[in-house]
């Protein structure tokens, strides 16, 4: 069992280097931003997403803590409509690497669901970049459809 605990704010700014990081990259592997563009490019749309940080309305982000009261991932949420009704959007979560399939990250979506549910929200919408096959493969199995997909593919030169 875990429990989303609202994170604080010494979590707040390390939690954001990291996410901002990983955001960049996973961008840069799946072709969308350059090297040279990507970190300026996640800071901006996190700037964006959260300019109060974490007072920024509608924006939940939690720390997921185990049974053993240990600290495993952390998951930020924001409320929003989509075709005319509220809903979670996921933005980011991440499950500590070395409590990786064990089960957390499922039961931190059953968690994410009941606060959605009491925030008035009726689904989760999120968006897992193509070459991360892990979290796809738990996004179905948690029951979630596929609902888009953009491809490319890389030319060679001439």
């Amino acid at each position: 069992m875990v429990i989303l605990r609202p994170m604080t704010e010494a979590e707040f700014q390390p939690f954001c280097e990291l996410s901002i990081a990983e955001y960049a990259q996973d961008h840069v592997a799946n072709g969308r931003w350059s090297e040279e563009e990507a970190l300026e490019k996640a800071s901006k749309e996190f700037q964006e997403l959260l300019p109060d940080g974490m007072a920024t309305p509608d924006h939940y982000l939690f720390t997921i803590i185990n049974g053993a009261q240990q600290r495993v991932g952390v998951l930020w949420f924001g409320m929003r409509k989509s075709q005319g009704q509220r809903a979670g959007f996921v933005y980011d979560v991440r499950i500590d690497e070395a409590f990786r399939r064990q089960g957390y990250g499922s039961q931190a979506f059953h968690e994410l669901e009941n606060k959605v549910r009491a925030l008035g929200g009726v689904k989760i919408l999120l968006h897992v970049f193509g070459n991360n096959y892990a979290a796809q493969e738990m996004y179905k199995k948690l029951g979630y459809e596929t609902t888009n997909i953009q491809m490319a593919k890389r030319l060679d030169p001439l």
